[in-house]
C-alpha cells in the first residue's frame, strides 16, 4: 500500500478526502437516477462534493491531534450513513431525505421490511473505504502531526473556492434554478448531496424565526385571499344529507389506473367497479402528498391545507391549533373515531388525532392480532374491517368514523391464502405483487359493506373511499409500462398521481361519473357541503366537487400543477391533450396561484395562525 505509507494527519485526511468525494459523485452518478445533458452538467456532478467533503472531514481539525485519525473515520462514517439514508429514500420516492423525516423516524416505525426491500448488493462499496481507511489506521503506526490555525484557514478557503466555482457554473448552466428551491432533486444535482442537506438544515430554521414573529394580521391576510378565491358550492346538494354519517375509507397507495382493469383476463378491483355503477366516481382525482403520505392525505382531508414541503404535519407540529373536520362536526354533535390496525404511536397518530378533534382512535391494541392474520405494517384488511365492525355498532348517529387500510402498502406483501388474482408478468416482483394485494384490499372492501348493508349503516351514511397516494414509484415504473402496455411521458407519470375517489351518499342507485380536476385538498369542503355546514367560515384551500363553478386546477407539494388543458411538471410546461411539450408561457397564468397557494397555506402551519382564529 505505497499510497497510505504517509502517516501524518495530513496524509490520511486527504486521503479520507478524495475517497469520499468520489464516493459522493458516485451516489449520483450510479445510486440514483439523475439526468444529466451535456458537459457542463457533468462537470459540476464531479466538483459539486470536492467543497462538502473538505468541510466535512475537516471537523476532525477540531478536536486533539491524537483523536484526529479516529475522528475523521467517525465523521466519514456518519456522513457515508446519511448518504446511504438518501440512497434508500431515492429507491423508492425519487427524492432526498430531508432533516424532519430523519428526525421522526421512531414516530414512523423506523427500519421496517420496506427498508430491507430497498437495499441492495452493491450498497456495501459505500463503505469499502471506510474499512481501508479503518485498517491503515489500526495496523500503522499513528503518528499525528499538529494543524495550524493558517493550515485551517487554507483548508476553508480552498473549499469555499471550489463551492463559488459551483455555484458560477450551475448559474450559467440554469439561472432559473435558484428560483425553484423547492425541487430537491435538482438541487442535489447542482451542489451536491452534502450542501442539500447544508440547504435543508437551513431552511428548516426559517419557520421558527416565522412562528415567534406571527400574528392575527397575518391570519386576516390568509383569510382575505381565501375570500377572494371562494366559489359558489353547488346549491342542490347543501344539506341535502344533514346529520347523515360519514365512513371516510382510505385506500392504501390504490391508484386509478387499477379501476376497471384486467390482469390475465381477471379484473383487479371488482368490488370497487360495482360500486362505481351505483355512486359518484371522480376520475380526474389526485392526490396531492408530499413526505408524510398517508399521514399527509389525512391532513389535507381533515384541513383542507397543503401538506409540508418536507416531513409531516403529524410529527412536526401535533401541538398546533386546527379546525380539523372531527372538531367541526363535533359541534354538530358528532363522535369522530378513526380505525387502524397498527401501532398508535406510528406516524405520531395519537397525539395528533388528540390535535385534530378525535373523540377515540382504535388501534393495534384494540384489535386481536396474531401471525395469521398480520404481516407487513399491521392488521390485514379482511380481519380489520372484520373486528372493527363490533366498534362501529356500538357508535351512537351521527358519527364519523376513519378507517385505515394496510395490505396494500409497500413492498406489497402477500400471503399464499390472500392471493385472489394471478400476477401480472413483469420485471419487477413489487409490480406484480401490486396487483395481488389490491385485489385482497377490494375483497376486503367487499365484505366491509356486506356488513354495512347488514346493519343498515349503509342506507344512513356518506361513505367515501380515496387512494391516499401513490403506490408504483418512479423507480418501479419500467415494470409498470410493461403491465400498462405503454411507455410514460411526464405527462402520463402526472396522470398516474391520479387516485380514485368515490361518494357514495344515502339512497343512490345510480352511478355518475365526473370529470372535474380536483385534489385530497377538496375532500373537506364537499363533505361539509353535503352536510349543510357552511365552508366559507373556514380557512381551507379546497372547493366542493360538486360544484359548477369549480375550477379545473390542482397543485401538486412540489410545485407542479395540472388544469384543464395543461400539465407543469419538471419545469416544464404541456399540453394536457396528446403531451406535446409547450412554451412555459402557456402555463405561466397559473404560478402566481400556485405559489400563493402553497405559500399561504406553509404560513398557515408554521405560524400556527389558527390560534389567533375565534371559533
Amino acid at each position: 500500500m505505497i499510497f497510505f505509507r504517509g502517516r501524518s494527519t495530513w496524509i490520511f485526511y486527504l486521503t479520507a478526502v478524495i475517497l469520499f468525494w468520489l464516493k459522493s459523485y458516485a451516489v449520483l452518478q450510479f445510486y440514483t437516477d439523475l439526468k444529466t445533458t451535456g458537459l457542463l452538467q457533468q462537470i459540476i456532478l464531479w466538483i459539486n462534493p470536492i467543497a462538502s467533503s473538505i468541510l466535512v472531514l475537516s471537523l476532525s481539525f477540531f478536536f486533539g491531534k491524537k483523536l484526529r485519525g479516529s475522528t475523521v473515520l467517525i465523521v466519514d462514517f456518519l456522513a457515508t450513513m446519511l448518504l446511504y439514508a438518501d440512497i434508500l429514500y431515492y429507491r423508492f420516492y425519487i427524492d432526498f431525505i430531508t432533516l424532519p423525516v430523519i428526525t421522526q423516524l421512531p414516530n414512523v416505525g423506523g427500519l421496517s421490511q420496506s427498508t430491507v426491500a430497498l437495499a441492495s448488493p452493491y450498497d456495501v462499496f459505500l463503505f469499502v473505504d471506510l474499512l481501508a481507511l479503518f485498517v491503515w489506521w489500526r495496523k500503522d503506526e499513528w503518528r499525528p502531526t499538529p494543524v495550524t490555525k493558517k493550515q485551517r484557514g487554507l483548508t476553508v478557503t480552498v473549499a469555499v473556492l471550489f463551492l463559488l466555482a459551483n455555484v458560477a457554473l450551475v448559474k450559467a448552466e440554469n439561472p432559473n434554478l435558484f428560483k425553484a428551491f423547492y425541487n430537491r432533486e435538482a438541487i442535489a444535482k447542482a451542489f451536491g448531496i452534502m450542501n442539500y442537506h447544508l440547504y435543508d438544515l437551513v431552511s428548516q430554521l426559517k419557520p421558527v424565526a416565522a412562528l415567534a414573529l406571527a400574528s392575527d394580521n397575518d391570519l386576516e391576510e390568509i383569510q382575505r385571499y381565501v375570500a377572494e378565491h371562494e366559489i359558489s358550492p353547488n346549491p342542490v346538494l347543501f344539506g341535502k344529507y344533514k346529520n347523515q354519517n360519514v365512513i371516510l375509507i382510505s385506500l392504501e397507495s390504490t391508484q386509478t389506473f387499477v379501476i376497471h382493469r384486467k390482469v390475465n383476463g381477471q379484473e383487479v378491483t371488482p368490488f370497487l367497479n360495482d360500486l362505481i355503477d351505483e355512486s359518484y366516481y371522480f376520475d380526474h382525482f389526485y392526490h396531492q402528498t408530499e413526505q408524510g403520505k398517508t399521514s399527509d392525505a389525512e391532513f389535507l382531508i381533515d384541513n383542507s391545507l397543503y401538506p409540508l414541503p418536507s416531513g409531516s404535519v403529524f410529527v412536526r407540529y401535533p401541538d398546533h391549533e386546527y379546525e380539523a373536520l372531527p372538531e367541526i362536526l363535533d359541534r354538530r354533535g358528532y363522535q369522530s373515531v378513526v380505525f387502524h390496525g397498527n401501532d398508535r404511536t406510528f406516524w405520531n397518530r395519537d397525539d395528533m388525532y388528540d390535535s385534530l378533534g378525535y373523540d377515540r382512535f382504535y388501534s393495534a391494541r384494540d384489535y386481536r392480532m396474531t401471525e395469521e392474520n398480520t404481516i407487513n405494517y399491521g392488521l390485514k384488511d379482511i380481519p380489520f374491517f372484520e373486528q372493527s365492525m363490533k366498534y362501529v355498532k356500538q357508535l351512537e348517529p351521527p358519527f364519523y368514523a376513519k378507517f385505515i387500510t394496510l395490505s396494500n402498502h409497500f413492498p406489497f406483501l402477500i400471503d399464499p391464502e390472500d392471493e385472489l388474482i394471478d400476477p401480472p408478468n413483469s420485471d419487477y416482483e413489487i409490480v406484480n405483487r401490486y396487483f395481488m394485494t389490491v385485489r385482497y384490499e377490494d375483497e376486503a372492501l367487499k365484505r366491509f359493506f356486506q356488513e354495512l348493508k347488514a346493519s343498515g349503516l349503509y342506507d344512513s351514511s356518506i361513505i367515501v373511499l380515496y387512494g391516499d397516494h401513490y403506490g408504483i414509484s418512479e423507480a418501479y415504473e419500467e415494470g409498470l409500462e410493461q403491465v400498462l402496455g405503454e411507455q410514460l411521458s411526464p405527462v402520463e407519470r402526472i396522470r398516474l398521481q391520479r387516485v380514485p375517489l368515490i361518494i357514495h351518499v344515502p339512497g343512490q342507485t345510480e352511478g355518475k361519473t365526473i370529470h372535474t380536476v380536483g385534489g385530497e385538498i377538496d375532500i373537506r369542503p364537499t363533505l361539509l357541503h353535503l352536510l349543510g355546514i357552511d365552508t366559507s367560515k373556514f380557512i381551507h384551500f379546497g372547493h366542493d366537487l360538486f360544484s359548477p363553478e369549480k375550477e379545473d386546477f390542482v397543485v401538486f407539494r412540489d410545485g407542479s400543477f395540472v388544469t384543464d388543458a395543461y400539465v407543469y411538471t419538471g419545469n416544464e410546461c404541456y399540453r394536457k391533450s396528446d403531451g406535446a411539450l409547450m412554451a412555459k408561457s402557456m402555463c405561466r397564468p397559473w404560478f402566481d396561484r400556485r405559489s400563493a397557494e402553497l405559500e399561504n397555506s406553509d404560513q398557515v402551519i408554521y405560524q400556527n395562525l389558527l390560534q389567533f382564529k375565534e371559533k
